[in-house]
């Protein structure tokens, strides 16, 4: 998993990207293809 600063462009990688909040970290998470994952902070 990457962790950046900015998330947004992390989630035009791919069309599945949705951006989650989760613990008060910010993850990007990808059903379909779970390579592009990312989280912020």
């Amino acid at each position: 998993m990457k962790v950046k600063n900015s998330l947004k462009t992390a989630k035009l990688r791919d069309k599945g990207c949705r951006v989650v909040r989760r613990h008060g970290r910010v993850y990007v998470i990808n059903k379909k293809n779970p390579r592009f994952k990312a989280r912020q902070g």
